[in-house]
Parts: structure tokens; sequence; C-alpha cells
């Protein structure tokens, strides 16, 4: 089912709501009228998603970090499931956002990385890449659309990288509400008015713009207080360009740097964007809306080489490394996950789709494929998922040189990675070669255990082999002529 046909089949839906005077929810059916919409309504979760640009595993205080200072993110993760490894879709913004959105793996909607997948200069490219896709087909039905059926309202409030409205915006793909969110993946004039941004008015001059998408979700909930939401706060922080508030700047120049992260601008926008997160929980505390609101905390790709430290990890945003695609993770459930729970069980983007609905009561959409896995198991408490793996692929060059990086000239080529259990296997699509690390024993993948392990290495690339097949992924294989080595 496609997505004109879905908004099409939940118009029929509403009407037969209407006409059988019964409203339906995941808690069963309820006669209508004011009070028992509200009876139900108070029984469907509030969804409140944080989605940050470019947070490394170790840039809050919850998961180490001695510089940064997160107190209301801690807090907040303190009375929640953290998720030790959970893992981006995409070791960049993009392609991460539209696994997120549509619950698909990349073969299946395109978006592969950031603008082309020629990054970088031709003579240094050994093959054709393949071609990139910029949006999100509007045909795919997104978390969006697929709980609007169940009674949700849903705000996009930031960042969206996947298009423009009306057709592949926020409102074209489900949103109620947008707030700027458009085609750009950073801001355009920097997090000062003005922000050059058609979907967001200039505020008064001096105005921070992660203090201003937070007004905005504030604005949001208060105004949907008496419906169930669905808040996506996907914010433009902590990407470039490095802007932040002079007295918070000051703070962290008097600050000891600690594992790496020394930078008192990137500092300052970390505790901007945690001091927005205590504001939205504030705000649903004093609604009364907090134990009937499930909040996700998460991140879009790593911490960004130079700007800050993945250690122990190895290398940042742009690589299949570690450091490029683990991230920070927690979900605060009241009544449903005990809090101070950690998992360690491999969570990634995809499963986000499939846990709302859960969470939600909706249905699946007919026809709708899904490729991740509900994560409530864990948070209900179950040690695992009924998973054997999850994969990354990345058909594109990133230009780029970087610590942790394999080569000079780029943050990854061409690849694709596997994770089973304890064990990832990397291949390269230039010249096959494979790298396999326990995790579990060299976390900052530095122990290339191919040759001591054919058995696992076979077993891997067997299963990356298989999945490729079912996805239709595709694989670079044309030479470049212009390839100077």
């Amino acid at each position: 089912m496609n997505r004109r046909d879905f908004l099409k089949s939940c118009a029929t839906a509403a009407k037969g709501l209407a006409l059988s005077n019964c409203l339906f929810a995941a808690a069963g059916c309820v006669s209508s009228g004011s009070s028992a919409q509200g009876s139900i309504r108070r029984k469907l979760p509030n969804i409140v998603f944080i989605y940050i640009d470019d947070m490394g595993w170790r840039d809050v205080g919850f998961m180490g970090s001695q510089y940064y200072e997160t107190p209301n993110i801690d807090r907040l993760a303190g009375q929640a499931m953290v998720f030790t490894n959970a893992y981006a879709n995409a070791p960049n913004c993009a392609p991460s956002r539209a696994c997120l959105l549509s619950g698909f793996y990349g073969p299946r909607h395109g978006v592969y990385t950031v603008g082309t997948s020629s990054r970088g200069q031709s003579k240094f490219r050994k093959l054709f890449p393949i071609e990139n896709t910029t949006v999100l087909d509007s045909k795919i039905v997104t978390i969006a659309e697929a709980i609007k059926p169940a009674g949700y309202i849903s705000a996009s409030i930031g960042k969206w990288h996947l298009g423009d409205d009306p057709q592949f915006g926020p409102i074209g793909q489900g949103f109620d509400v947008n707030v700027g969110g458009y085609s750009a993946g950073h801001p355009a004039k920097g997090y000062f008015v003005p922000y050059n941004n058609p979907e967001l008015p200039d505020g008064p001059p001096g105005e921070y713009l992660t203090d201003r998408l937070t007004d905005e979700a504030l604005k949001f909930i208060v105004t949907n207080k008496d419906k169930s939401f669905f808040l996506y706060l996907p914010h433009y922080a902590v990407h470039t360009p490095l802007h932040a508030k002079q007295e918070l700047i000051d703070k962290y120049k008097k600050k000891a740097g600690s594992n790496g992260q020394n930078n008192p601008k990137y500092a300052a926008m970390i505790e901007s964007t945690d001091q927005g997160v205590g504001r939205i929980v504030n705000k649903l505390d004093e609604l009364g809306l907090t134990d009937n609101t499930i909040i996700f905390f998460f991140s879009d790709n790593g911490g960004l080489k130079g700007v800050t430290s993945n250690q122990p990890l190895r290398g940042g945003k742009g690589m299949l490394y570690e450091g490029g695609i683990r991230e920070p993770m927690f979900v605060r459930w009241p009544g449903v996950v005990k809090p101070g729970t950690i998992s360690d069980t491999p969570v990634i983007g995809i499963d986000m789709y499939p846990t709302i609905l859960e969470m939600t009561g909706a249905r699946k959409p007919k026809g709708k494929l899904l490729d991740g896995k509900s994560i409530v198991p864990l948070l209900k408490g179950q040690k695992s998922l009924n998973r054997k793996a999850v994969f990354w692929h990345f058909p594109a060059y990133l230009q780029g040189k970087a610590e942790g990086a394999r080569d000079p000239h780029f943050r990854t080529r061409p690849a694709a990675a596997v994770r089973m259990g304890d064990f990832k296997l990397i291949e390269y699509f230039e010249d096959g070669a494979l790298e396999l690390y326990n995790l579990k024993e060299d976390i900052s993948e530095r122990k290339n255990l191919v040759d001591m392990m054919p058995g696992k290495t076979g077993e891997l690339h067997k299963l990356m082999l298989a999945w490729r097949k079912k996805v239709n992924a595709p694989i670079p294989t044309k030479l470049n002529p212009d390839y100077n080595p």
C-alpha cells in the first residue's frame, strides 16, 4: 500500500468510526461522546522523540563524558532504560532520518548519503558509486501517517533534510505541524537570527535556534495537552557551524578537557540542548502529562572528528566504524520501563517505527513492510530480541581525512557492514577487503580477525550477501576511468 492509498483508507476508516458512533483505541471500544473520547485519549501515550544531530556516543554525562554537562538529559536517562549498543542506520544525517521515518533499510528508499554519492576527488575513486536519492519518496508511509488513524496529532519541529513541503517535507509526509523543517541539513545562516529558514520566521534579535525550537515544542505540547500527540523534535544542534551563547562558551573555556573532549563552543551547544530537554520535561510535569508520555532520546550518527572525541570508539561521523554509527539512546516509559535499567542488546534506527506502532496500539498499514523489530519486549524486561543481525549499506564515497579512517582521502569508500552478536564485519566494495572485529573484546576495532577467524568471517559474509539479495541492495561495480591511485 502506498501513501496515497493509505491516507484514503484512513479517511474511510474515520467515516466508519463516526457512523458507528464508536471510538477504537489500543484499550478497546468505548461509546463516543466528549467524556468517552477523553478517557480513551488519556489511555493512549504521548510520544516525544528527541533526535540530536551529530551527537556522539560519549557526548553526554550518562555515557561517561566528564567535560560536557548534561544534567537534565542525565536525570532523564536515570528514569529510563539506556541502550549501550544503539545504532544509527547510517554514518551521516539524511539516510539515518529516512530509515527512522520509513522503517526501511537504506536500499529500500535509496537515500544513502548527503547530497551526491561522489564526494571526493575523482582520481581517488576506483568505482562509480550508486546514485543517491536526496528526498524520501512521498509514497512511503511514515511513522506519523501510520499512527494518525489511532488518533494522534503530530509535529516535526526542527531539521528534516529529506525534501521540501508541500510534497516531500513534514506536511507532505503526514505530520500535522512543521516548524523549521526543509531540505537543508544544517542552519543556513547559523544558530542566531536571522535563520534564513523558509519554514521558520525569524524571532527577535539574539534569539538562539535551539531555544526557539524548544519554545515551539512547548507550544505544541500546551496546545495539544488534551489530545494524544507525537512530537518529533529533531534538533539542528549539535551539527556545525559551531555557534553558541557566549556566556556558555566562556564557562567551558575555564574548564579542563577530558578524554579528548575539549571544545568550548561544542560543549556550549550541548548544554543549550540539555537545557531545552529540561524545559520540555518540566512542562510535561506542570501539565500532568509525565505519566502518560514516552520519551525517546537518540542521535542520527556519531560525533564529528575534530569537533569531539568518540573514544574509545574508532572513527566518527561518516565511517562505518563504531564512532560513526553507535549512538547515545534511552527510552523513558513511566509504569513500564524500570528506571535505571540498561540493555546491551543491539538496536537500530529502523526499530523505532514498529516500536511506536506497538506503544500506541496503531495498526501496521496494510502491505507495509518493516525491516526493524519492536524493542517493546526489551523495555518490558526481555533480555534479547529474536533477531540474528543488523546491517548497514553505504555504496558511496565520503571525502575527508579523519583520525580512525581507513585511508587519507575518504572517511569511507563504498562499503557495507553487519553485526551479529559480538562480531562485526565490514566489506569494502572497491577491492573486496574484509575486516572482522570482536566488539566485546575490542570495542576500538583495532584487531582485524579475518585471518585468525576464517569461519566466523565466512559466516557473517554469507549472512550479509543473503541480506543484500533480500533487500535488493545495489553494489557499485563500474570502474572509474579517471582513477589514478
